[in-house]
Order: structure tokens, then C-alpha cells, then sequence
């Protein structure tokens, strides 16, 4: 596929005036970068879910800005077409704004991302501002909020009774007035999340909110079928490529024991050409 023309946040809010879904998908590696992007990949989000699927950690909360740093930095030397965004990861924007803006700052300066994510609604307000206001462009995210995990009690969904639906109606409408350029909605009722979209007219990235959503995101290594556990509801796999790993590498072991590898084709000769 050609890589065509840079994703800017003009490109974003021009398909969501144009009714045109966005496909966006995380990726922590340089390689997984450069494939992703020549698939066509709009949005490329180095999430803090990288603590659980490359360095497993139990959940997203030990995550460091270092750490998000270090995968944004081996991205965005693939030089994607798709715009390039940055997790802030847990208490890196929530104990102050300087925090906030400092570490989305080094997100920008050190890794070179071309936005920021952050998870929260109308309370992360004077958050965002501040990193607006610093010219660093800020994607909201609100639902199922993994950083919160231990104060939902678990990964459930969110929006499901009225007071909860009228609430993230109200976060997503707050977040698009402070200057958000796009909202992740995770975790919610898909009519609530239809409801949303139609209420905003920046994108709304949808992960377990449904078809009508603006757009589209999933964690690479569980659409990929990397681990062999069960995926969320949500998740569809699109292919099962832990298990061909697993099966190459087996031949790969066997070949070795039994003799098979390397073989002369896969030899030097000291043969003068």
C-alpha cells in the first residue's frame, strides 16, 4: 500500500466531517512501526499497555515515562505516514500540571511523538489546558479507564446506568471543548458511545464502544493472536501469529537436535569464487 500523504489532526477531523472511519493500533517497536504504517495504519499509539505485553508487568500502572519514551523513540525512527501518539503513563500528569506538561514535553522533545494521550474527563481539565497552552496536541480518553483499575474495582464497563451514560456525555462534550483533538472511548454501551459520537465533532476512537464510533483502536499483540490466553470481548484476531511463532521455533530447535540446521547451504566455503 502507499504511504501517501502525512496524518496530520487536520487529516483526523477532516474524515470525521467526511464520515471516514480511522484505524488506529499500537505498536512499541520499529519494525512493528514500518509494518503497520505500510498497511495503512492512520493513528499509531504507543500505549502504556506496553507494561503488560512487552515487559509484563500485571497491569498498566507500573509504567514509567522513560519506559514509554524508550518505544516511542523506536517508532518514530520508521518515519510513519500515521500520526504518531504518546501514553502518558499513571502519576506522570496527575500530581500537578508541571508534571504534566513536562513529561508531555519530553514525550514530544525526546521520543517525538506528535501528540499526547491522557485518560480522564472533565476533572483532567486545567491538566490538558496546560499542555494545550505548551502547543502539544492532547487525545482524551474516557470509559473503562485502565489507569483506574483499582478504584473500578476491575476492568468493567463503564456508562451502563444513567448517572454514569450522562456523565461521560458530559466528559466527552468537556474534553472537546478544552481543546482535545480526538476522545478514545473504552469500555461503554455502544449506544451510549453512538450517542457521544454524534454529540462531538472531534474523532471518537472506539476499544469495546462499538460499531459507531468514528474510528478504531486494539492492541497490536492481541489482534495479532501473540499470547495464547483469551482476549477480551471486544478483541477480534486477525491472525494467530503466536502460534506460528511457537511452531517455528520448535522446527527451529528440532532441526538443530536432529542435524538438519545449518546445512551447506547455510555454510561458508573456504571455495575461491
Amino acid at each position: 500500500m502507499s504511504r501517501g500523504k502525512k496524518i496530520t489532526i487536520r487529516t483526523l477531523l477532516d474524515m470525521k466531517a467526511k464520515g471516514e472511519k480511522i484505524a488506529m493500533l499500537t505498536a512499541y517497536d520499529y519494525q512493528m512501526a514500518l509494518l503497520e504504517d505500510q498497511a495503512g495504519i492512520e493513528i499509531i499509539l504507543i500505549g502504556d499497555s506496553l507494561g503488560m505485553v512487552v515487559l509484563g508487568y500485571e497491569n498498566t500502572l507500573p509504567v514509567t515515562v522513560e519506559e514509554v519514551i524508550h518505544h516511542l523513540k523506536a517508532v518514530t525512527r520508521a518515519k510513519p505516514r500515521a500520526l504518531v501518539v504518546g501514553d502518558l503513563p499513571f502519576m506522570s500528569y496527575q500530581a500537578s500540571m508541571e508534571d504534566a506538561v513536562r513529561n508531555a514535553g519530553r514525550m514530544v522533545k525526546e521520543g517525538g511523538a506528535e501528540a499526547v494521550k491522557l485518560e480522564g474527563g472533565r476533572r483532567m481539565g486545567p491538566v490538558i489546558k496546560a499542555i494545550r497552552d505548551a502547543d502539544i496536541p492532547v487525545m482524551g480518553h474516557i470509559g473503562l479507564t485502565p489507569q483506574s483499575v483499582h478504584q473500578f474495582g476491575g476492568y468493567r464497563v463503564q456508562g451502563k446506568d444513567p448517572k454514569g451514560a450522562e456523565q461521560l456525555c458530559d466528559d466527552a462534550k468537556f474534553l472537546e471543548d478544552v481543546g482535545c483533538f480526538s476522545v478514545v472511548l473504552e469500555g461503554i454501551p455502544w449506544r451510549l458511545a453512538e450517542k457521544i459520537t454524534g454529540s462531538v465533532s472531534i474523532p471518537t476512537i472506539g476499544i469495546g464502544a462499538g460499531i459507531h464510533c468514528d474510528g478504531q483502536v486494539l492492541v497490536v499483540n492481541d489482534m495479532l493472536g501473540m499470547l495464547d490466553e483469551a482476549a477480551p470481548r471486544f478483541v477480534k484476531r486477525y491472525a494467530e501469529t503466536g502460534r506460528v511463532i511457537v511452531d517455528a521455533v520448535s522446527e527451529y530447535v528440532r532441526d538443530i537436535k536432529e542435524g538438519r540446521f545449518p546445512d551447506l547451504d547455510h555454510s561458508y566455503s573456504d571455495e575461491k569464487r
